[in-house]
């Protein structure tokens, strides 16, 4: 893996935030000091180092490629840029909170006496902290001057899109011969031999295996020759159990929940058993024979002419499992690597309208792509956003591309691409390394998280954060740092090299643990993902208690692991550690109950306690002040929520579908905020009903709404407003039963014309 980097963008990206608070009246108001204008003078001593450091930011980040002392430099001022970061949250923190506690406790809509000043943030204690950051500040800004970094001209990028659609990842050149002769293979009933046939697909990360391997699968004469088909992305961990489940899950149409390897050869035998079936091992790592013989088993049951593609970058792996000769996948010809730049880079693909623009895209795709798809794409969709000459040129003549070899093992590329990424999308590029690989992610929870770093810049239009978020993500799917998952509309992939990158960029301060990483964290670590399989798990719970500064804990469970931690005791010890925490995952847990010292997390943005047994959220969590996203989903013990949720006056996403909740806590109207709301559920009383929903201007998405018989009459439904919500795609309406209430009410939504007779 090559030697991490420090990312300036990060810090120009930190900082944009740090200065969005500095601008707020609130953080001001509570910042004044004991004398006149003092806290104001320590504030804009504050900005004027950040703003001085922020000048000398993309400088740095060239030169740390080639010097030690400017990398150790920026790893350095981005602790203290945190820390900063940190005590400025806490301050508006606690604006936030006496805002919220007045509004509550008086009832009025906006606070009408000034906020009196928080002595507790205000002590010479804090004062001290704030004054120890601008002195790290002043030696940092000292120590630049003796590195040589100075203001250097930044190349600022379009954000723009063009107003084509993304290309389609189905589209490719110079594959035809490829294709063609494989699907010869696949459609002819020779046995090689008394096993069955595996074609190997093999060649380097990025040439196109996979690509090939889905056009193979979905043409129109394979699906046509095979009874059964089944695709499995095997990665890195062949793990025969997972594999063999997808398999039998993908033949059968169905869920399957044993993870018994014995019950599962079985069963995929007996469905196998006399049917001509293809299976795709997407990106074969595992060189163990026993691994594959293990799998193989049940397809003895096989029909003649049954089929199987592996593709692999392992000529190993190759020898392995082939039964007729390897298909080794080929560089493009710069001709063919030009149609597929130009396809991306330019509208429609007609390059002849910028014939300067061709002459320098020629020449990266045979100096620079050498014939790699991947290449090709990941410059087209940094270009295409620019028509100017001079970035174009910039792009070929870089002298990033002439960085040493035992600098870096990704391809040098990626590593441009990203480097003229804006600071904003490479922070959230960056955090996507704590996915594990071939990991498939949705684009609103990846948004949501985003949201939750104060990664999405607040919007100077009228977009909503989650369109802003969403303009981010297509932007880096544009870029093809993104790819759509196999066989899936709604889900996301990083293809192998570029999860490397992001690896890479990140650095030490963000970490995955997995079986294969159960060292201790660093101090450095930011944000960490707990990837829950059976190796280790109390070593890396002991990790975690190390991670005093995180502000991410995200878990990932695989498909073999069914539980995680139950101790309350150990889930209170993590807790504890992660007080600078934004995200907090839990999903999954062995839970019955939060501990309180969930209050301590002041910082939280982001709470996932989906698919958890927890039976109610303690009063503690409502004063999670700035908590953005609530996920509750398949919390089927869950009945109740507080009746003080309405404090979380920042709330934006409420997830509680799956839930039995009888009914809504009082003043749900307080959350006006709500952008996504699953299920509101109709009470009788006043403050739970359903004209509560009247300050839901911005619901969207789908909203389920059960037990109607509760509504009265055409008022209350009226009130809802609910034909004014334009940005709602589904409304469900649900009734308790068929009483002649339940009737009653029905006449009530074909009043308001919400359903029809």
């Amino acid at each position: 893996m090559a030697e991490a980097l420090v990312g300036g963008a990060f810090l120009s990206a930190t900082l944009q935030v740090l200065f969005h608070r500095l601008a707020s009246r609130r953080v001001l108001n509570l910042f004044r000091g004991p004398k006149p204008n003092d806290g104001d003078k320590l504030l804009r001593k504050l900005k004027i180092k950040l703003m001085e450091l922020d000048l000398v930011l993309d400088d740095a980040e060239r030169k740390q490629f080639t010097h030690q002392s400017v990398k150790n430099w920026l790893e350095e001022l981005k602790d203290v840029v945190y820390h900063a970061d940190d005590l400025l949250d806490e301050i508006a923190t606690e604006a936030l909170r006496l805002k919220v506690e007045s509004q509550y406790q008086t009832g009025l809509n906006q606070v009408r006496a000034p906020i009196s000043t928080p002595t507790s943030l205000l002590d010479a204690e804090f004062v001290s902290k704030i004054e120890e950051v601008v002195d790290g500040l002043e030696d940092f800004a000292k120590q630049k001057d003796v590195l040589g970094l100075k203001e250097v001209a930044s190349q600022k990028w379009s954000h723009r899109l063009p107003s084509t659609s993304l290309v389609d990842e189905s589209r490719v050149f110079g594959r035809e011969s490829d294709k063609e002769e494989i699907i010869k293979l696949l459609v002819s009933n020779e046995q090689s031999g008394s096993e069955i046939d595996v074609i190997p697909i093999v060649g380097m990360g990025g040439v196109g295996k996979t690509t090939l391997a889905q056009l193979v699968y979905n043409d129109g004469r394979v699906v046509e020759h095979f009874e059964m088909k089944a695709w499995v992305c095997v990665s890195e961990e062949f793990d025969v159990v997972r594999v063999t489940k997808t398999i039998l899950e993908a033949v059968t149409s169905s869920n399957c929940d044993t993870k018994d390897l014995n019950l599962l050869q079985v069963r995929l035998k007996e469905s196998l058993r006399g049917k001509k079936f293809l299976i795709v091992l997407d990106d074969v790592w595992n060189e163990s024979p026993g691994h594959w013989d293990s799998l193989r088993t049940p397809f003895m049951a096989r029909a003649c002419g049954s089929k199987i593609i592996a593709t692999t970058r392992n000529h190993g792996v190759a020898s392995i499992m082939r039964t007729v000769p390897v298909h080794h996948l080929r560089l493009l010809s710069d001709e063919d690597c030009w149609s597929l730049f130009a396809k991306i880079a330019f509208y429609n693909g007609d390059s002849r309208v910028h014939p300067e623009l061709e002459k320098i895209g020629r020449e990266i795709v045979i100096q620079r792509c050498k014939g790699l798809p991947l290449a090709a794409k990941t410059l087209a969709g940094l270009l295409r956003s620019t028509h100017d000459v001079e970035k174009w040129d910039n792009i070929l003549k870089s002298e990033l591309w002439d960085l040493p070899e035992d600098k870096n093992d990704i391809l040098p590329v990626l590593r441009l691409s990203y480097f003229y990424l804006p600071s904003n999308l490479k922070q959230c590029f960056s955090f996507c390394s704590l996915f594990p690989k071939d990991f498939e992610f949705e684009k609103e929870k990846l948004v949501l998280l985003w949201m939750a770093q104060n990664f999405v810049k607040h919007p100077n239009s009228s977009k909503t954060l989650e369109e802003v978020g969403d303009e981010y993500f297509h932007e880096l799917l544009s870029r093809s740092f993104f790819q759509q998952a196999s066989g899936s509309k709604s889900s996301f992939v990083m293809h192998d090299l570029v999860h490397d990158l992001a690896q890479v960029v990140s650095g030490q301060f963000i970490v995955r643990l997995d079986q294969e990483k159960l060292h201790d964290i660093s101090t450095k670590v930011r944000h960490i993902s707990y990837v829950q399989d059976d190796y280790g798990e109390l070593k890396k719970i002991q990790a975690i208690e190390n991670a005093k500064q995180s502000r991410s804990f995200l878990s990932w469970k695989t498909p073999r692991f069914t539980h995680v931690i139950s101790s309350n005791r150990v889930l209170d010890d993590i807790l504890q550690a992660l007080r600078c925490s934004r995200v907090l995952s839990l999903s999954c847990f062995n839970i019955v109950e939060l501990p309180t010292s969930i209050g301590n997390l002041i910082h939280l943005r982001y709470l996932d306690l989906s698919r958890t047994k927890i039976k109610q959220l303690p009063e503690i969590v409502c004063t999670l002040y700035n908590l953005q996203t609530l996920l509750l989903t398949n919390c089927s013990s869950l009945t109740t929520l507080q009746e003080d949720i309405g404090k979380l006056v920042c709330l934006r996403y409420l997830d509680i579908s799956g839930t039995n909740l009888t009914k809504m806590p009082m003043q749900m109207g307080r959350l006006g905020g709500l952008q996504h709301l699953t299920d509101f559920v109709v009470g009788k009383c006043s403050g739970s009903g359903i004209n509560e929903l009247k300050e839901f201007h911005h619901l969207r998405g789908k909203l389920s709404l059960s037990n109607l018989q509760n509504v009265i009459g055409d008022k209350d439904a009226f009130e809802a407003n609910l034909k004014e919500k334009k940005y709602l795609k589904e409304l469900v309406l649900k009734w308790g039963n068929t009483t002649d209430d339940s009737c009653k009410t029905k006449r009530c939504w074909k009043n308001c014309g919400l359903i029809q007779t």
